[in-house]
């Protein structure tokens, strides 16, 4: 499907913004800092809300695009048959993960969002919704991986032509698109 794939571009587009404004807003704080003994006070938690939300969204991406580390010597070992189960036992823990990171940033966003920070006049809740954000994309991606059809393949475990996963995989075989 092609609304899968034009989220996951936005996304990449995202993290893209987001780390240029990083780079904009330390570059400035510190040319104010040494050059003229000022700065911005809400550049830096402006910066850290910044990465928190590339992290986040970041590792939704490599769990999609299967770039997460993987220690595959005795996985690969294995009959096939086994590395099919193993394979959706994986995506049965990530998806428990992902639930719980969901849930656990849901409460701590709901329990922030009055509290304002004096620096930014932004909620503090912010840094929590990138987990609610990231934790809903990876539960998505680990269904999707866990409920694919044909074999299962690990998180992680390169497809033929060097792409790995299951979004990608499931929503072209889906309307019969072939990635290349």
């Amino acid at each position: 499907m092609t609304m899968f794939r034009g989220i996951w571009r936005s996304i990449e587009w995202l993290i893209v913004a987001l780390m240029t404004a990083m780079m904009v807003l330390v570059f400035f704080n510190v040319v104010l800092r040494y050059g003229f003994s000022s700065g911005l006070r809400s550049g830096i938690e402006l910066s850290r809300l910044g990465f928190v939300w590339v992290v986040m969204l970041g590792a939704s991406l490599c769990l999609k695009d299967g770039e997460h580390l993987a220690v595959a010597e005795f996985f690969d070992r294995l009959p096939a048959m086994v590395r099919s189960i193993i394979a959706r036992l994986l995506w049965i823990v990530i998806l428990g993960a992902s639930i719980m990171l969901v849930m656990g940033c849901w409460k701590q966003t709901l329990a922030n969002w009055q509290n304002i920070s004096p620096l930014t006049g932004l909620p503090t809740a912010l840094f929590y919704l990138a987990g609610v954000v990231a934790g809903s994309l990876m539960s998505i991606t680990s269904l999707i991986g866990l409920l694919r059809p044909g074999p299962g393949r690990a998180p992680g475990e390169q497809g033929g032509e060097g792409h790995s996963l299951a979004v990608d995989e499931a929503t072209s075989s889906s309307n019969g698109e072939h990635r290349s």
